[in-house]
């Protein structure tokens, strides 16, 4: 497959997108589900027509994004698009979630907008299964590899199995939603805004992977890029697996125990059993064996292995989810009196996207769509990815077996995309050189890959923030509120080698509220919760 970049010049892209986007009040339903804060954000919905197909240069079919806009609290100097990651994820719910510490971030200069991306949500979906029964099946069948000694074998097979029933059902949709084709969605937008042409982007997690796509694809259309939480894009398009994204995740995990027992039983309840920190580890990793082969009953629920360790993983993304890990050990493994129910309620908030099951199922089958219609790469046998299963596994115990029935799907992938990125991703030149954000502990984007994406774009610097968790937004920082706002307002990049200190500790219900006001933010911009 050939790119589509050299037989589309921008001139057709234009052409394409000469509608303007229709913004007004949300509905109801919708500012409902985009406005949950004590403080409201004046949240705008807005549509956009772009083509289903931008590689048909005779098609009229139309497909519609659905946008949400956070105006600048201040006067507007433009728009930044915002793509909180995935793929697959519903990015406007998501965005929704962010957008109250984004509007400090971006010092209140810039309205702040996101679409779901084509492929979720409502934004042409993939479907594979008629029966929502069989898709939902589907969904459940994706178990971590490591589950059982007979569990590999069976996700391969159950990779099989999606991989032909996506290519009998829904080979048209498929074939559009590559991350190339929402790449040109981006530059239409932005034509519809008719603001200066130019893109402004921040990108999370595998909107990072986009915004190395756009700025690779159309580097004249691009002002300023923020890549934060950085994938390798190298390997997203070109290896079996992405391998160096798990590098961390077990450094990460141990961090866990060691800042409860610096923390102490008054803020971490399972320091109170007066071990040490890897004892404390250790016992986590045998109520993951336990779970194994004989499962807790909590409430009506059964949390077997695949539980604990979607907890564990979870507890990767942010350290207010921290307590939840700590709270199952202490419960399930050292028989501590108190319900998790009890627990649960006594954490503070944590923005997890609150997706039902047949929604977890869609967005499942979103991944797959988006992320095997990238990749590049394809296994003939289930004895060739045994080296790749053999390469997680010793990445990583906490994540090394979770993304394995993802990655077997894609290597099985029949639905031939219409357009998937194979240009250079090496020396791409911007008007404003990036700036790439990471973490020193991020158990999905290892500070590494911001290192090995950046060298791609010449004059770009790292900015790494001395914290815990997925992304910028997980380590509430008053030195990288000032770094990253001063990029968005003049431009201006970090000093080489830039750290910036957390300012809030593990196991504390200190946050980004405490930050903004201790830079003296406007009350009004800022996050209750």
């Amino acid at each position: 497959m050939v790119s589509f970049r050299t037989l589309l010049p921008t001139f057709v892209l234009l052409a394409f997108a000469e509608c303007k986007i229709n913004w007004g009040g949300c509905n109801q339903l919708q500012a409902l589900q985009f406005n949950s804060s004590t403080i409201p954000v004046p949240f705008q919905c807005g549509t956009l027509d772009v083509p289903l197909d931008y590689s048909s240069q005779n098609s009229s079919e139309k497909l519609t994004l659905e946008l949400l806009k956070a105006p600048a609290p201040l006067e507007s100097k433009g728009s930044i698009l915002v793509n909180t990651g995935g793929p697959g994820l519903p990015n406007r719910q998501d965005f929704s979630t962010l957008a109250r510490n984004l509007i400090p971030l971006t010092g209140g200069q810039y309205d702040l907008i996101a679409f779901d991306s084509r492929g979720t949500v409502n934004t042409a979906p993939l479907t594979c299964y008629e029966d929502p029964i069989q898709e939902i099946k589907s969904f459940l069948g994706q178990k971590p590899s490591n589950k059982s000694d007979v569990a590999v074998g069976e996700l391969w097979t159950r990779g099989t199995v999606d991989a032909e029933a996506c290519f009998e059902a829904g080979s048209k949709n498929g074939s559009v939603m590559t991350t190339a084709f929402v790449a040109r969605d981006l530059v239409s937008v932005v034509d519809a805004l008719e603001e200066d042409g130019l893109l402004r982007y921040w990108g999370f997690s595998y909107g990072t992977i986009l915004g190395a796509t756009v700025a690779a694809m159309f580097p004249e259309r691009i002002d300023k890029i923020i890549f934060d939480a950085v994938q390798n894009v190298h390997e997203y398009y070109h290896a079996q697996a992405n391998f160096e994204e798990w590098e961390l995740s077990d450094t990460l995990f141990s961090a866990i125990f060691s800042e409860c027992v610096k923390a102490g039983p008054e803020l971490c309840a399972l320091a109170a059993h007066n071990e040490t920190a890897e004892e404390l580890e250790a016992a986590a990793y045998e109520l993951l064996e336990i779970s194994k082969y004989q499962p807790f009953p909590v409430g009506q629920l059964v949390v077997d292995y695949a539980a604990v360790k979607s907890t564990y993983a979870q507890s990767l993304y942010t350290q207010r989810a921290w307590p939840l890990t700590t709270a199952l050990v202490d419960v399930l493994f050292y028989g501590t009196e108190s319900s998790i129910e009890e627990v649960l309620s006594g954490l503070p908030h944590i923005n997890i996207t609150g997706l039902t099951l047949p929604g977890l199922a869609a967005t499942d089958i979103a991944l797959a769509g988006i992320y095997c219609s990238d990749n590049q790469v394809r296994t003939e046998s289930f004895d060739e990815f045994v080296p790749a299963i053999d390469k997680l596994y010793s990445l990583s115990q906490i994540m090394g077996d979770l993304g394995v029935s993802s990655y077997m799907r894609c290597q099985q992938w029949k639905i031939k995309p219409k357009e998937t990125y194979r240009g250079s991703l090496e020396h791409v030149q911007i008007k404003n050189p990036p700036l790439f954000i990471g973490n020193t502990l991020d158990g999905h984007t290892p500070l590494k890959s911001a290192y090995n994406v950046s060298a791609s774009f010449e004059g770009s610097v790292v900015l790494e923030i001395d914290g815990y968790g997925h992304g910028s937004t997980a380590v509430p920082s008053e030195c990288s509120l000032k770094a990253i706002s001063a990029y968005w307002v003049n431009g201006t990049l970090p000093e080489p080698g830039t750290r910036c200190a957390r300012d809030v500790e593990p196991y504390t219900n200190d946050w980004w509220p405490e930050v903004f006001k201790a830079a003296g933010v406007n009350e009004t911009w800022i996050h209750k919760g």
